[in-house]
Formats: C-alpha cells, structure tokens, sequence
C-alpha cells in the first residue's frame, strides 16, 4: 500500500469531529471538492469505506473510527515533532555535544552547566572527556559542536579556535611543609613530584619550565586527574603543578599555593565550526565566553 499523506488524515479527523464534509472545508480552508478528493483518495487506498450518513449527519463507519483514532496520534505527534523543531531552530532547546580535559569539566565547566540551567534549560549539553587533539579531531568529524583546548593549536580547515582564557599555573603543596615564598624550579625538583601524565598538554608547558634552568624532575607519581592530584597533596604525597582559575572555590586548607619563578600560563581556547553554527550552540559559546579570564 502506498503512503497515505498527514493532509488527508487531517481531512478525515476534521469530518468525523464535525460531521460535515462542507464544515470541514471550511474549517480547513480548503474547497469541498478537495475534502471529498482527500476521502476518495483515502477509501481507494485502503479499499474500504471510511464515512457514512447518517440522519443528515457524516460519522466513521468502523473501519473509518479505527483509520481516526490512529490518525489523532499521527497527527499529535507529528505536531510535536514540529514544535521541537521550531524550538531547536529558535535556540531554545536542543543538543550541544562538548569536548575537554577533566581539568576543565571539574573546575570550569560546572559554572556554565549552572548558568545555562537557569538560562536556557532545555538546551542539553552532552559532555565528554577528551583530549585536545581528540576534541579538534571530533569537531572536524562532526560528531563534536564544541571543544575546549589547550593553546597554542595548529589551524584545522573549517574550525574556529578562539583564544577563552589564561590562567597561572601554580605550586599546589602540602601546607605542613616548610615552603618558600615562591618555587623554583630548582627547589620543585627537590621535593616528591606528582605531575600530569606525559601525553597532556600541561606535561609539555611544565617540563619547558624545568627545562628552563636545566632541572630535571623525576615524578612519583603521574596522573591526568586533577582533582585525584590534589587528594595526594592533602595526604602529603608529594607538591604539582596545576593552573589555577580566579572564578574557582580555594583548594583545602591543607593545600598551599605559591607562585612559581618563572611565571607560566595555561592557556585554553574554545573550538567550533567556522559556519552554519545551530543557535543551542550559539548560546553555550556565549555563557562559555562569560568565563573568559585575562
């Protein structure tokens, strides 16, 4: 059997609800010899008789109650698929994947997931743990709508990555140690390490550090968890190195920070298509952009 269109169900829930095919036409706006077109077309595909007379009045016959009852869901469900449509095109709903380091997602992100909320709470931000690299490949592929990444990047073709935030890296240490002023990274190399694994970008920005006066850390430890990090320098494992972001919560008291000497940044940048950007997305790269930080 062939389709059957959504019109001409409209058309056959119309008569049955108002009993006439002229009152239906005109409801629909459509010409009586189009209502009674949309009935013939229907009886003929389904080959047998939809309507009725009865007393003056049109009514389903049993085939034509069992064809209505069906066609209010198609038609309710297809309406609703519209008004999602409409809302997703609108901006005020719909799908945002997102990619970032689990540095990111704990100390960053939260703050935006909250202000979206109260903003703009049907949007829903799929968030998944990846690496720079990993979100830039993803986004070029179509299967991301946003990363964030570290800087610098090299230029992928049909991406944008704008610079969003610069923060310092700082020394995270065991507050009962006896600590100077600012570290060094003489004095760091000294202590019991625990550092960001190799294959991060924060690896890289601290071993240029301590390559800058030649020392060479040897860590106890390597970890790519920011927040498990931390846990070991409460027990007093061992001092890192983690960036630090103003618009975040103090680490615990048992943690102190210092500055480091040389001074070094963590630079973030948010990536996303050049073009043709869905406007649920546009409103996450604008509550991400609040959190921008000099």
């Amino acid at each position: 059997m062939r389709e059957i269109s959504l019109d001409r169900l409209r058309t056959l829930v119309a008569i049955a609800d108002l009993g006439s095919f002229a009152e239906a036409a005109r409801v629909l706006n459509l010409a009586p010899p189009t209502v009674s077109l949309h009935i013939a077309d229907l009886e003929a595909r389904l080959g047998g008789k939809l309507l009725s007379r009865t007393r003056g009045q049109v009514q389903p016959s049993v085939i034509g109650a069992t064809l209505v009852e069906r066609a209010r869901r198609l038609l309710a469900d297809a309406e609703q698929a519209l008004q999602e449509v409409e809302r997703q095109i609108q901006g005020l709903s719909g799908r945002v994947r997102l990619g970032a380091s689990t540095g990111a997602i704990a100390q960053l992100l939260p703050q935006a997931l909250e202000t979206l909320s109260q903003c703009h709470p049907d949007i829903d931000v799929q968030v998944r743990v990846l690496t720079s690299q990993e979100s830039l490949q993803e986004l070029a592929a179509g299967s991301l709508e946003i990363g964030l990444v570290a800087l610098p990047q090299t230029a992928v073709k049909g991406l944008l990555i704008e610079p969003w935030r610069r923060d310092p890296v700082m020394a995270f240490l065991p507050a009962r140690w006896e600590l100077p002023a600012v570290v060094t990274p003489e004095w760091l190399c000294t202590q019991p390490l625990i550092l960001n694994d190799h294959s991060t970008r924060l690896a890289r920005l601290t071993a240029d550090w301590f390559a800058s006066s030649a020392a060479q850390p040897t860590p106890r430890i390597q970890l790519n968890y920011n927040d498990a990090i931390k846990s070991l320098v409460v027990a007093g494992y061992g001092a890192t190195l983690l960036p630090h972001e103003a618009s975040t919560p103090l680490p615990d008291t048992r943690i102190a920070m210092r500055p480091l000497q040389p001074l070094l940044w963590r630079q973030l940048g948010i990536a996303h298509r050049d073009q043709d950007i869905e406007r649920s997305t546009q409103h996450v790269l604008h509550v991400l952009r609040g959190l921008s930080a000099g």
